[in-house]
């Protein structure tokens, strides 16, 4: 239900594929303080419709034929730092994420996202923060966990060296297990089935967490977690 003291938010949609752009469009005409102002097919038009619309966020293709996502999104940020990408992926391998990241990006997305997903990645991207698809999330864990499996020098703990030990002296109890389940790739409306709270209070325990550990984003939490021995991958 829209509140009207919430802020209109203006999005752009810039995918090749109408069809996909189409159910999209659908999904988040079901929040009524979601506003698409424009939408286009490549990544060449995503700077003419910034400035045009100056939207909140932009919806991003990665694959485009003339100008990619990655590509329009480095153009974008190059002349306006403070604009919100959220890019739009079938790819879940880290290496595709973390080049995206590299240029700026928001957040990330796979389009099997389910329309939940996508509109809670839209607000969270909105409000200043990131957003990284559970799976994918799931992935660059498992992904630092081999690398730091691996790592043989002195200078340099392996994962199974270090102990779990939740960190009880700086986050409660409940904030450990919604941090452990943000590590096992649980979106936030997941996190409040599985603990039977609403997904407000999800949210308001992510912020309180991210707060407490002094970082940006989910993923940033998860990787420090990891690190310390804080969770436990699985």
């Amino acid at each position: 239900m829209f509140n009207q003291e919430e802020k209109i938010i203006k999005i752009v949609i810039i995918d090749d594929h109408q069809l996909f752009r189409e159910g999209v469009k659908r999904i988040l005409a079901m929040e009524n303080n979601f506003d698409i102002v424009a939408e286009g097919d490549d990544g060449a038009l995503a700077m003419s419709l910034v400035e045009e619309h100056q939207p909140d966020v932009i919806l991003m293709d990665i694959n485009m034929p003339k100008v990619n996502g990655v590509e329009a999104t480095r153009q974008l940020i190059e002349k306006y730092p403070n604009v919100k990408v959220l890019i739009l992926s079938i790819h879940d391998d880290e290496t595709y994420v973390t080049h995206v990241l590299k240029t700026g990006a928001s957040g990330y997305l796979l389009k099997e996202m389910d329309a939940d997903s996508l509109i809670e990645a839209v607000r969270v991207v909105a409000d200043g923060g990131a957003y990284i698809h559970p799976k994918v999330t799931h992935n660059l864990i498992n992904e630092y966990r081999r690398l730091a499996t691996e790592a043989t020098s002195d200078t340099e703990i392996g994962y199974r060296e270090v102990e779990y030990c939740r960190p009880l002296h700086l986050l409660t109890r409940r904030e450990c297990e919604v941090l452990q389940l943000m590590t096992d790739g649980k979106s936030n409306r997941s996190i409040g089935e599985l603990l039977f709270i609403s997904e407000k209070t999800v949210k308001n325990h992510v912020s309180n967490i991210l707060q407490k550990m002094n970082v940006n984003d989910r993923t940033q939490a998860v990787v420090e977690a990891i690190k310390n021995g804080w969770v436990m991958v699985r």
